[in-house]
């Protein structure tokens, strides 16, 4: 049984893979085929490829239209998401009940916490040295312009503090009845958790009932992602290449080349070399295991669509304790929006200077204290980073209309750099994971080199 289970997910990964990589290809290829189907006249034949393949068909202009990939795409997405609120409320309830000792409890969520902050800050001072760099070599300096994108800037000013007030909900139907109110979940799990775990027998029931739970979310789940996921990512890719226009493209493209360069660089580098520091293991193992965790991350754009992955990935092939893993993974697709952050401070860097603003070092320290608190109350759901940029716009001051529409510019083109962003938060998450479950002795160094041993002999 689990050579034929070792077999299936290896099968899984390539099937992963193939549809990553047919879905850039198809997508691109649609876009320049728009391209040049509109410039030789020929727009109606495009029309109606988009109105069969690509279109939104919830929305007006796609009343007549089929949008096939656009349903596929919704649907799995609708499916991933909807286990979100049950995942998270469950998965940490469990891992605090089965910790029945609180100075665990407290080592575990304070090595987690201070290893998330350590990759805030080490990602934040690399993305904005590079930023910085790059503004003074005058990449940045771009003339703004085209009407289309000023309805983007629409989002209301937002203080990060109130992530704070937000912890707590004051109603518990309401926070689960939506999937931006993650943290809050998160709040009600733990002291659910700690509850269940101090009432012992008397609490046996209910305890129970969430192991059940558990069961059921997890074969959805895996029955979701192993026979809808690959022909998912192949619909999301290919259409999410093919809707973007040259036009917002080229003035941008500093930027997004200078994000993703920053991006997949720390994802290479930062925690490859955080493993192997702080707990001797061989990087090069870690980061092969968990490459399909980043292609799902950046086929989905959503950390907690990648978290019943991750999870999986850390304890049967990465050899992290289930106990840790059930709390750490929850609570980094919760708060360690570290790749959300390193987007900030290059997107904030861009924006200013497009828009005429002075950015100095000290301008960017307190763009990072900004980035770092908006990202870690940022939803795990699509394009939620994205629409956080204008916080830290707001906190540092840049209100004016330039900077306006410099920031429904980024709005505009920035679902490439949100799909690589999401590779770094949840491999950020295991990584983290790796650390803690190491430093508390549980990391099973068996499994962690059991697939790469077999490989090489």
């Amino acid at each position: 049984m689990g050579i034929a289970n070792g077999k299936n997910k290896m099968g899984i990964v390539k099937k992963m893979m193939l549809a990553l990589i047919g879905g850039i290809v198809v997508g691109i290829g649609c876009l320049f085929l728009r391209e040049n189907l509109i410039a030789s006249g020929n727009q109606g034949t495009w029309d109606i490829i988009n109105r069969l393949l690509f279109a939104d068909i919830t929305t007006e202009a796609g009343v007549n239209a089929i949008g096939i990939f656009f349903i596929v795409g919704k649907v799995f997405m609708n499916g991933l998401q909807l286990a979100i609120v049950p995942l998270v409320l469950v998965s940490i309830t469990l891992a605090l009940c089965n910790i029945s000792d609180t100075k665990k409890l407290g080592r575990i969520a304070g090595k987690s916490l201070l290893s998330f902050l350590l990759f805030y800050m080490g990602g934040c001072a690399f993305a904005g040295v590079i930023a910085y760099m790059v503004k003074n070599w005058g990449f940045f300096s771009v003339t703004l312009g085209g009407e289309a994108v000023t309805e983007a800037a629409t989002v209301a000013p937002f203080n990060p503090l109130n992530t704070v007030v937000e912890l707590i909900p004051p109603n518990l139907v309401s926070a689960m009845g939506v999937n931006n109110r993650i943290l809050s979940i998160v709040a009600v799990a733990v002291i659910l958790g700690i509850c269940i775990n101090s009432l012992g027998e008397k609490a046996a029931t209910l305890k129970s009932m969430f192991e059940a739970l558990d069961k059921i979310i997890n074969m959805f789940l895996n029955f979701l992602i192993n026979n809808l996921g690959p022909v998912a990512i192949f619909c999301l890719i290919s259409r999410t290449f093919a809707i973007y226009g040259i036009d917002y493209l080229k003035p941008a493209m500093a930027y997004m080349l200078t994000a993703i360069i920053v991006l997949l660089v720390y994802l290479v580098v930062a925690y490859p070399l955080a493993v192997f520091f702080t707990t001797g293991l061989n990087p090069i193992v870690f980061m092969k295991k968990i490459a399909k965790v980043a292609v799902w991350g950046f086929s989905t754009n959503s950390s907690a669509a990648t978290l019943p992955l991750n999870t999986r990935t850390c304890e049967d092939e990465l050899g992290c304790s289930p106990e840790a893993t059930s709390f750490i993974l929850p609570l980094g697709m919760t708060i360690n929006m570290n790749g959300t952050a390193m987007m900030h401070m290059v997107a904030v860097t861009f924006i200013a200077t497009a828009a005429g603003i002075e950015i100095t070092p000290a301008k960017l320290v307190i763009a990072a204290l900004l980035a770092i608190c908006a990202s870690a109350g940022t939803p795990a759901i699509p394009v939620a980073g994205t629409t956080m940029i204008f916080t830290v716009l707001s906190g540092l001051g840049f209100t004016s209309d330039a900077v306006y529409l410099g920031y429904a510019l980024v709005v505009a083109i920035n679902r490439p750099v949100e799909m690589v962003l999401l590779m770094s938060n949840v491999v950020g998450d295991a990584a983290t994971n790796v650390i803690v479950s190491h430093k508390e002795g549980e990391l099973n160094k068996n499994i962690y080199y059991s697939n790469a041993k077999k490989k090489g002999s």
